[in-house]
């Protein structure tokens, strides 16, 4: 007998009002880091008197704007949701990401992900009936409402148990 896996259903997905969340708030988690990181550069390069740096930071242009961005924004999502399925932002709502199978997504998956939110447009691929975006759909990634999520991958495999322990 084929053992059973788990797979994610429709009524563990978070919901897009919670997703529209964890994107404000990781948005501004982002640009955070990004004035301290700023600050820190101002504070060293003050330290070894050297204007160079602060007179660029006061004359950066568009380009370098998203380069900073992107900078931040992608160590920031991979690290974050490859260690713990979680950002800043999924913490405080209560969801997670995992795969198909309800695993925690490894670096490379997380990193595919992150780089899909850089697609142009990107953001429009929420407007389908699922509400998933490319960048869950491409690595094949759901967000989940954490609690239900443990619980039902719990009660699923405690029935699993209980089949395998009949079958002996």
């Amino acid at each position: 007998m084929k053992k059973k896996e788990f797979t994610i259903t429709e009524d563990l997905l978070a919901s897009k009002g919670q997703r529209f969340a964890n994107y404000i708030i990781d948005v501004i988690i982002i640009y955070i880091l990004i004035i301290i990181v700023t600050f820190v550069v101002t504070i060293v390069s003050i330290a070894l008197d050297s204007t160079e740096i602060i007179e660029r930071l006061k004359n950066i242009g568009t380009l370098e704007t998203y380069l900073i961005f992107f900078s931040i924004m992608i160590p920031y999502y991979t690290l974050f949701e490859a260690k713990s399925s979680r950002t800043i932002g999924k913490f405080i709502s209560k969801t997670m990401v995992v795969m198909e199978d309800g695993s925690k997504p490894d670096l490379g998956t997380s990193l595919k992900r992150t780089l899909c939110r850089i697609i142009p447009f990107e953001i429009f691929s929420f407007l389908s009936s699922d509400g998933r975006g490319w960048h869950d759909t491409i690595p094949n990634i759901y967000v989940v409402k954490k609690e239900d999520f443990e619980r039902e991958r719990e009660l699923f495999y405690s029935f699993e148990e209980i089949g395998t322990s009949q079958e002996s």
